[in-house]
């Protein structure tokens, strides 16, 4: 009777597990297409950002050697990966889940439909549909982003632009975003704005914010509408940070660091580990050397 009851806990935790792991996809994100067309050059830009920031899990297209994990990561070539729409692949990459890690603040929007566009590569079948424009579209290089620095309220102002039949004008009611640059991608600064009638929007600033030695901060201003604007978005540095110095990453004790720069504790470790190792050898050496002995000994004895 118990093992009967063992038997049905185990099929309700494993039925529990399988439907935690399921990766729901909103209609909208699902829907959603790339705003142009793959292409060679778009694969190859997303084969290197692949390489960078997916393949140390996914492993290479078609080889399935992904990491060993629980539950193990999806092969892009494979048919599970490759059934996935467009507007899923994107979300997936863009929105994460679980062991799955969020890469919205490490790429771009473009930057992830390249990614899209070489895991489509791999599929042979694959047609792509583009999304079709709306009517205030712009191509990204005819958008332009100024960013500017108000000292006295400690915020920074964002004005769009956008070149449009030879004459430029503001673009009002768009969504941007502000990051500050970091080692691991980026850090949002304040909410998601969006633009007035002049194109303009403020964000404030943290008080703490951390710079450079001289406080200098690399900020990102982008336009999240990528289907009206494309990839638009620019970068400029400004000296809105807490002048901060930075250790190098190799100059304190570090699990990635060179040997002698290593925690105490692995260091520790390693050494512990080096002697015992070899006197645990040293030491069967010995005892065969005693046993080779006592065998010499003994035939002796019966010579005698």
């Amino acid at each position: 009777m118990k093992k009967k009851y063992f038997s049905i806990l185990f099929i309700v935790l494993i039925s529990w597990r399988l439907t935690a792991q399921e990766w729901v996809v909103p209609a909208e994100n699902n829907a959603r297409l790339s705003p142009f067309a793959f292409s060679d050059s778009t694969q190859q830009a997303g084969a290197i950002l692949y390489s960078v920031n997916c393949k140390s899990c996914h492993g290479d297209p078609g080889k399935n050697n992904v990491i060993n994990l629980v539950p193990p990561p999806v092969d892009p070539a494979s048919e599970k990966m490759q059934s996935n729409p467009d507007g899923a692949l994107f979300f997936k990459i863009f929105a994460g889940h679980g062991q799955m890690p969020s890469f919205k603040n490490i790429l771009s929007s473009a930057e992830i439909w390249k990614v899209v566009s070489y895991i489509r590569s791999f599929n042979q079948q694959y047609v792509q549909k583009i999304a079709t424009a709306n009517g205030k579209a712009l191509a990204a290089e005819n958008v332009k982003i100024l960013i500017t620095w108000l000292k006295d309220k400690n915020q920074v102002q964002t004005v769009t632009s956008g070149k449009k039949n030879n004459a430029v004008q503001p673009i009002g009611d768009a969504e941007i975003k502000l990051f500050a640059k970091r080692y691991f991608g980026n850090l949002i600064i304040d909410e998601v704005r969006n633009t007035d009638s002049q194109g303009k929007a403020l964000f404030n600033l943290p008080v703490n914010l951390p710079g450079d030695s001289a406080g200098m901060v690399q900020l990102v201003a982008q336009l999240s509408d990528e289907e009206a604007f494309g990839d638009a978005k620019t970068d400029t540095v400004l000296a809105v940070g807490i002048p901060t110095y930075r250790l190098p990453l190799n100059e304190p004790r570090s699990m990635w660091n060179v040997v002698w720069k290593a925690p105490i504790w692995l260091l520790f470790s390693y050494f512990f580990s080096v002697i015992l190792v070899w006197g645990f050898i040293i030491y069967v050496l010995l005892q065969i050397r005693n046993i080779y002995k006592a065998g010499i000994s003994r035939e002796n004895d019966h010579k005698v």
